[in-house]
């Protein structure tokens, strides 16, 4: 009995605390059901992020204007040398990958996001080939690494959505008391009197 209560005690601490598995990604109700768009339908990024969706229990349905839209703008990935060998070649770079995309909620807002990664990576130069296959592989890491960023982005999305929000009424608010604070002009009638003379015969 007091074994079953210790599991318990845990198990309301880890519900009451927000703990959640590694992977497991609260998402709002505004993207419970989304079209997915891309700059490349085809590509690996895209086909990641239409996993990880499904994954999570989003629908992804076509594009409506009545439901949200993840739209992928880009990937892009450069590099840089951060050390050098005494014979001035190449020692140590630092990969960067970044994803952009933008979320777009009906009645909503618009909100574009962007994902950055960064590696390290030994540069040796009597492996040529073994180097190019160490780069790909770990531009497809950063890629996957990327995906999960996407999905924890978009947990978070309900804050920026208030925001929006919050900013919407202010301004209507605001025009609101500029349109109170108008001054009207009164209405002036003229009144036009015709005086009759009459001429004494």
């Amino acid at each position: 009995m007091l074994r079953s209560l210790l599991v318990a005690m845990v198990c309301l601490t880890i519900a009451s605390c927000g703990f959640a598995l590694r992977g497991s990604y609260n998402l709002p109700d505004e993207v419970d059901k989304v079209s997915l768009t891309s700059f490349d339908p085809y590509g690996e990024l895209t086909r990641q992020m239409r996993n990880a969706l499904r994954q999570h229990k989003v629908d992804l349905v076509s594009p409506s204007k009545e439901v949200a839209n993840i739209h992928l703008l880009g990937e892009s990935n450069s590099e840089q040398t951060l050390s050098l060998y005494q014979n001035s070649r190449v020692a140590e770079k630092e990969f960067r990958y970044v994803a952009r995309y933008r979320v777009t909620v009906p009645d909503k807002g618009s909100y574009t996001y962007n994902t950055t990664l960064s590696r390290n990576f030994l540069d040796n130069p009597l492996t040529a080939l073994a180097k190019s296959v160490e780069e790909d592989k770990l531009v497809a890491e950063m890629r996957t690494e990327a995906t999960r960023q996407i999905m924890r982005q978009l947990s978070q999305l309900k804050g920026d959505i208030a925001e929006f929000e919050r900013q919407q009424a202010e301004q209507a608010a605001m025009e609101t008391l500029e349109q109170d604070e108008t001054p009207t002009k009164p209405d002036v009638i003229i009144e036009t009197r015709q005086t009759e003379t009459n001429t004494a015969q």
